[in-house]
């Protein structure tokens, strides 16, 4: 059996997996902030950690995942200046803000479970670890790793003597600059633990700490409560590639500052998607769809999905419209073969073994998802393959996957009487091979909302969604 291997941000290089208690892995995913909906950027990532978990389950390891939900402390910079994006949400929806992330929280998870997204083994909400975030912060101020500003208890970089280490950041040029730039921050990477309420703003969340009123940075959350639910040290922790230079860099630093110990064993990232000009797809530059949003213009969320699988995690993945098409296509081909082989009883033989070999080979070579789809695609179009132990092994391909192969069956339309006398008009005509004609009454058929597709065994029916 090929051993799991994947590459490690921490040493820029691919590595056997090994993780801290044999056959377990305690596994951490940075979730969203739930303020507003999560676009499809976003949602690139969480396919990615849902592959990340199903390869580790396909090579029979028990998953601990955990994922947190921010709902407090993320600052509109990232120079934790800026206001709190629940806080802006409140004054814009004029809503509180446990209604806010509900609401967002739950948008959120319709949508990975239409993506086929497994749910974590714990979601947790940063502001029921308040505590815990608080506790982290006193181990680092008795460690002398913070200091105190007008607006803050800051992690002071400069004691930190691995800072960094992850972006790969140079110490020159990271300590102290323009007072105008910084504030009262000592160095620009310095970052902030707990920010103090303002007596001008009202906010509705904030609690009481050994500080003074106020409430936690963005980083101290994912550092508590995976410390909480995983132990100091564990085995992966993942998120998109822009979490590299800043919010992963700032967790390693204040959970081995506060522990001593190894924050994380094995860290990967995600790449971006990006638009057609090939910038990150963001607000700024747009292509800022939801999966709700793709389904209204007619695309399912699992063509989304199928697009996410054809581009390996580390690579940037350029969304189109006219990409999602395709994909969209090639995921009905998918589903309607699967539909005709469940149908099938030919003879065949047992290509099990060969295909299942090449299927591990790809998804243990640092999560080569888009091999593997085509090593399920070899195997789909096999006809030399019995069809029973075909579908089985399909199947199986799929726990990592993801694209609901065992539900993939014939849809039932409630045809109209009216479409169905098109049918049988346009049936007549191409027996006539009166094409010119048969083909206005196809259109005819398609502005009724269904499209005919001719097949060796007659004409298909589907509904355009």
């Amino acid at each position: 059996m090929p051993e799991l291997k994947l590459f490690n941000t921490l040493k820029r290089k691919k590595e056997a997996f090994k993780p801290i208690k044999p056959g377990s892995v305690g596994f951490y995913s940075c979730g969203p902030t739930v303020y507003w909906y999560q676009h499809i950027g976003n949602m690139r990532t969480y396919v990615f950690n849902d592959l990340l978990k199903r390869i580790l389950q396909y090579n029979d390891y028990k998953v601990k995942h955990v994922m947190n939900l921010t709902d407090v402390g993320h600052l509109t910079s990232d120079a934790d200046t800026g206001e709190d994006k629940m806080e802006l949400a409140v004054k814009k929806e004029h809503k509180t803000a446990g209604e806010i992330a509900d609401f967002y929280a739950n948008a959120f998870f319709k949508d990975t479970k239409k993506l086929n997204i497994i749910y974590p083994n714990i979601v947790c909400k940063a502001t029921d670890h308040i505590k815990e975030q608080i506790e982290i912060i006193e181990k680092l101020e008795k460690r002398g790793l913070t200091y105190k500003t007008s607006d803050g208890i800051y992690f002071n970089t400069s004691k930190f003597k691995d800072y960094g280490k992850l972006a790969k950041l140079k110490k020159e040029g990271l300590q102290a600059g323009k007072r105008i730039d910084m504030g009262e921050k000592k160095s620009k990477t310095d970052f902030a633990l707990w920010k103090f309420s303002s007596p001008e703003d009202k906010r509705q969340q904030e609690w009481e700490s050994p500080w003074g009123t106020g409430f936690p940075g963005w980083h101290i959350e994912c550092s508590a409560m995976s410390a909480h639910y995983l132990g100091n040290t564990f085995d992966i922790h993942t998120g998109g590639e822009d979490h590299i230079q800043i919010h992963h860099t700032n967790e390693i630093a204040q959970s081995e500052g506060a522990t001593g110990k190894k924050f994380v064993n094995y860290w990967l990232h995600g790449a971006f998607l990006l638009n057609e000009e090939g910038e990150k797809i963001s607000k700024s530059k747009g292509g800022l769809y939801t999966i709700s949003e793709l389904e209204q213009l007619g695309y399912p969320a699992l063509a989304f999905r199928y697009l996410c699988l054809q581009t390996h995690y580390k690579k940037p993945l350029k969304f189109s419209l006219e990409a999602l098409d395709a994909a969209k296509n090639a995921y009905s081909k998918v589903k309607r073969k699967i539909i005709e082989l469940k149908r099938q009883e030919h003879k065949g033989q047992d290509n099990s073994k060969e295909y299942e070999e090449k299927f591990l080979e790809s998804i243990n070579q640092d999560l080569n998802v888009p091999k593997a789809l085509q090593v399920f695609l070899s195997a789909l179009d096999d006809f030399n393959f019995e069809p029973k132990k075909k579908i089985i092994l399909l199947e199986k391909f799929d726990e990592v996957l993801g694209l609901g192969i065992k539900d993939m069956r014939e849809e039932r339309l409630d045809i109209p009487e009216e479409v169905m006398k098109l049918v049988e008009s346009r049936a007549r005509l191409r027996k006539a091979k009166l094409w010119a004609e048969s083909d206005i009454i196809r259109q005819r058929i398609l502005e009724k909302g269904y499209k005919i597709e001719d097949k060796s065994d007659g004409p298909k029916l589907e509904k355009v969604k």
